[in-house]
C-alpha cells in the first residue's frame, strides 16, 4: 500500500477498524470499476470530516491511490533535502540530491501493489540501489537491520539487511521518467519493489542500521513484517507471511 501515515499533533494514529473499513471498500471498488471508483472519492470526502488520522485523505489518479495521516503531505524543496545514513556504519553520511545523483544508478520498471488490493502496471522507477549506499557507509558487523525514517515526523518502516541487499530495493527519485511528485513521497522515497507499498516508506529523511529488526508503522497496527507481494495477505498470521528472508 503506497502508505505513510504519520502520528502527529495533525493527525492522531489510525485505527485498525476505520482502516479495515476503507481496505475493503478500496479492494471493492478496484474490482468493480468507474462507479464505485466514483464513489469512493465522495466516501473519501465524507470521512475526512469526521477522521482526524487523514487516512481518508485520498486521491485517485492515474490508477494511484495516495494515503497520509498528517491531514496533509509533508514538503521538501530539493534545495533543502537531506538524506542521514547512520547507526552502525563506519562512515555517516547526509546527502543532499546532487550527492545522491553521484551514485551508480539504475532503473526498475515493476507492477506497484497496495496491500488493499489495486495496482498500477509497469512503473518505471530509478535511483540508486539501497545496497550502494550501505556498501558505501561501511556497514558495521554488529547490524542485522535497517531502519527507514520519513520527514513527516512519524512513519518508520524497516527490513532485515538480506532484504534491503536486494537488487529490487531501490533510493529513488524518479518515477516514469520525471522526479517523484509531493503525493509520491518525493523528493525521495524507499522502493521495496517485491513487498506490497506500505513496505516503500515515502518522504524519505533517514537510513539507520540498527543491531535489531524494529517494527514499522504498521506492523504496530498487525500488518507482517515481511509483505512479500502474493506471499502474504499483509497480515501477521498469515501462512504464507512470516518472518523469512526471501519470498517462498
Amino acid at each position: 500500500m503506497d502508505v505513510t501515515p504519520a502520528d502527529t499533533g495533525a493527525g492522531a494514529p489510525v485505527g485498525r477498524r476505520v482502516f479495515l473499513g476503507l481496505v475493503g471498500f478500496g479492494a471493492a471498488a478496484v474490482a468493480l470499476g468507474g462507479p464505485l471508483s466514483r464513489g469512493l472519492s465522495t466516501v473519501q470526502r465524507t470521512l475526512a470530516a469526521h477522521d482526524p488520522s487523514g487516512v481518508s485523505a485520498l486521491i485517485p489518479g492515474g490508477g494511484w491511490r495516495y494515503y497520509t495521516v498528517t491531514g496533509s503531505f509533508p514538503s521538501m524543496s530539493d534545495e533543502a533535502y537531506r538524506l542521514r545514513i547512520g547507526g552502525l556504519v563506519g562512515t555517516p553520511a547526509t546527502l543532499d540530491l546532487p550527492a545522491l545523483a553521484s551514485h551508480p544508478r539504475t532503473e526498475l520498471v515493476r507492477d506497484f501493489h497496495c496491500v488493499t488490493g489495486w495496482s498500477v502496471p509497469k512503473v518505471r522507477w530509478s535511483g540508486v540501489r539501497l545496497s550502494a549506499l550501505l556498501d558505501a557507509a561501511g556497514v558495521l558487523p554488529a547490524a542485522t537491520a535497517v531502519q527507514f525514517r520519513s520527514f513527516d515526523g512519524a512513519y518508520t518502516e524497516s527490513l532485515t539487511l538480506a532484504q534491503a541487499r536486494r537488487p529490487d530495493v531501490m533510493i529513488v527519485d524518479t518515477l516514469d521518467g520525471k522526479p517523484i511528485s509531493r503525493a509520491h513521497g518525493g523528493p525521495v522515497r524507499l522502493l521495496v519493489a517485491p513487498m506490497y507499498g506500505y513496505k516503500s516508506c515515502k518522504w524519505l529523511s533517514e537510513i539507520r542500521l540498527v543491531p535489531k529488526l524494529k517494527q514499522g508503522y504498521w506492523e504496530q497496527f498487525g500488518y507482517a513484517q515481511n509483505g512479500w507481494i502474493g506471499h502474504s495477505n499483509g497480515w501477521v498470521g498469515d501462512s504464507k507471511g512470516g518472518w523469512s528472508d526471501a519470498p517462498g
